[in-house]
């Protein structure tokens, strides 16, 4: 009976550890520009991780980071993601966009891919450029 037990507990308990969350990875960078302008206290910032496989489909996020601006450029940015999210064979990138008061004042311009295999380098270096 003893051992009945003990086999259960064991099986109990490693059906409770494989339904853990996985452990997030990360992506660190700065966001930058090119102008030599300030930007004004209203500013904020939107960094993306976005799965960009599907060209007729939107892109999927996996993580977002939003928030007003503190400071000057370069920008810090920080995304989490979920590694199980990764799928083999996928697009991935990152992509960047301030705005100031709602409008629209810099934005890549050019795809920033990603591996998300731990090899990608950090801090990730964005540059968004002006919208005119």
């Amino acid at each position: 009976m003893k051992k009945l037990s003990l086999l259960a507990m064991t099986t109990l308990l490693g059906a409770c550890q494989s339904m853990q969350p996985a452990a997030k990875t990360s992506l660190d960078g700065e966001v930058f520009y090119l102008q030599r302008i300030a930007l004004p206290p209203s500013a904020t910032l939107s960094v993306s991780l976005q799965d960009v496989s599907l060209a007729d489909a939107p892109a999927v996020i996996l993580d977002e980071h939003k928030g007003p601006v503190k400071g000057q450029v370069p920008l810090p940015f920080h995304l989490s993601y979920d590694p199980t999210q990764v799928k083999p064979g996928h697009r991935y990138s990152v992509s960047a966009r301030i705005e100031v008061n709602g409008e629209l004042m810099f934005i890549t311009t050019e795809h920033h891919a990603v591996r998300l295999d731990g090899s990608d380098p950090q801090p990730l270096k964005i540059r968004v450029d002006a919208v005119r």
